[in-house]
């Protein structure tokens, strides 16, 4: 049940159709802004107190592992690789 409700705060969150339509002054916002916050508050009490602890102690370990500076200078020299490419493809075409 919780899986469910997650999932559909979590569209509701991201979808561009909602109960009341943004362009309405204040309750616009207003339906955003009180359903997912109370949906996640929702889903959190669902979930059973064992599990969650186990969520959190497995989170608590992942946040404790080392950061990689080498995976971060490897990701950004091929960002700025493709975008040098990029660059050069649009040169070459203009």
């Amino acid at each position: 049940m919780a899986k469910l409700l997650a999932g559909a705060v979590a569209a509701y969150a991201l979808s561009p159709i909602d109960l009341i339509p943004d362009f309405i002054p204040v309750l616009g916002l207003l339906d955003d802004l009180l359903i997912v916050p109370l949906g996640i508050w929702l889903v959190l009490k669902l979930i059973p107190a064992a599990l969650m602890a186990e969520f959190r102690e497995r989170a608590a370990r992942l946040a404790e592992r080392p950061n990689s500076m080498v995976g971060l200078l490897f990701v950004v020299a091929i960002w700025l690789a493709m975008a040098a490419l990029l660059g050069l493809f649009l040169i070459r075409e203009a």
